[in-house]
């Protein structure tokens, strides 16, 4: 893959990730299991994400050293 594209999408995710849990807040709460669950998912696909987005900077790093 083109070392300029993952670096922007390594960037892109991060982004993302952090606008998403920023924004996620205002969406209000529920005292209920099936808010704890997606609670818990959220934070797993969120870290998930973020995982894949360093990875990608990662990647575009070592091709510029390349």
């Amino acid at each position: 893959m083109n070392k300029w594209l993952e670096l922007l999408i390594g960037l892109i995710l991060l982004i993302g990730i952090i606008l998403f849990a920023w924004y996620s807040v205002a969406w209000g709460s529920f005292w209920n299991f099936k808010h704890a669950a997606w609670e818990f998912l959220k934070g797993g696909v969120v870290w998930f994400i973020a995982l894949i987005g360093l990875l990608f900077i990662m990647l575009g790093i070592s091709d510029l050293k390349g």
